[in-house]
């Protein structure tokens, strides 16, 4: 920084490199500083926009999925603190502009979380996760929501969202009576699928297709994103001892039949199987 340092700008770097408490809010308090800091200091974080940042959140996310999915502590500690330091940063945006303040998003947080568990902080029963569900869809519709389908994100991957369209109408009983229900739409969905003929009706009916095996995941209780992520993670792991394999003969790969890398494919499936991907 040229000129004068800002003195408040300076106390804070002062607490931010002599910090020495220990309790949980102090190390919030540290975060919020060093990220006001680096607002006044460096130069690209003075220039970015809550627009600016939305995609770097997005991977932020993912980042911190895959984390989960490795069981790696340390980067999930890692993670965690880039995602949190974007929220801290979407915040301090806002207080910028005198939109709101921390105050203001952790008030709108506790008040919406104690609203919509009258379960919990009221008279209300509800002794099944189906039972919570429901009336967490009901509480948003008496906040003003004109259709249970408001406020599913467009930003979502089109999988998951989805799941979430197909869980929010479930919720209050639009849904498959069993699993054996959806069994049979997927294979009518498949039957229709074959008997497309134009490139519109096969998008139409594979769309149906995946629709209704999104629907099945939830009957299996498992979410669409996290089965396909560990499916994907899967194959890149078996295809990369078949990758092994043909590296290690000397060929390239258009000289081995199709027989032969299927032979290698049921290899890396052998020997993959009990370990992790």
């Amino acid at each position: 920084m040229t000129g004068k340092e800002n003195p408040t700008i300076a106390a804070l770097k002062d607490a931010i490199l002599n910090h020495r408490e220990t309790s949980v809010s102090h190390h919030f308090e540290r975060v919020v500083n060093l990220v006001t800091v680096l607002r006044s200091e460096c130069p690209w974080d003075r220039s970015q926009t809550p627009e600016s940042l939305a995609h770097l959140l997005l991977e932020e996310s993912y980042e911190l999925v895959h984390a989960i999915d490795e069981q790696d502590d340390t980067e999930l500690k890692k993670e965690l603190g880039d995602l949190f330091l974007h929220v801290c940063f979407q915040v301090i945006l806002a207080e910028e502009s005198r939109r709101f303040s921390f105050t203001d998003v952790f008030e709108a947080l506790c008040t919406k979380l104690i609203t919509r568990h009258p379960h919990v902080f009221g008279d209300t029963v509800a002794e099944t996760e189906q039972q919570v569900v429901g009336n967490w869809e009901n509480l948003k519709m008496k906040e003003g929501r004109k259709s249970l389908l408001d406020g599913v994100p467009k930003a979502m991957s089109e999988l998951l969202r989805a799941y979430r369209v197909q869980k929010k109408v479930a919720g209050v009983g639009f849904d498959w009576p069993s699993d054996r229900d959806v069994l049979d739409k997927l294979a009518e969905e498949l039957g229709e699928l074959k008997q497309a003929r134009t490139r519109r009706e096969k998008e139409e009916e594979f769309g149906d297709l995946l629709f209704t095996i999104v629907n099945y995941s939830r009957f299996i209780d498992t979410n669409p994103e996290d089965s396909l992520r560990k499916a994907t993670n899967k194959f890149m792991a078996r295809f990369r001892r078949v990758e092994k394999e043909v590296q290690a003969s000397g060929r390239s790969w258009k000289d081995f039949t199709a027989e032969e890398l299927d032979d290698l494919w049921n290899q890396a499936k052998k020997a993959g199987k009990g370990s992790a991907p």
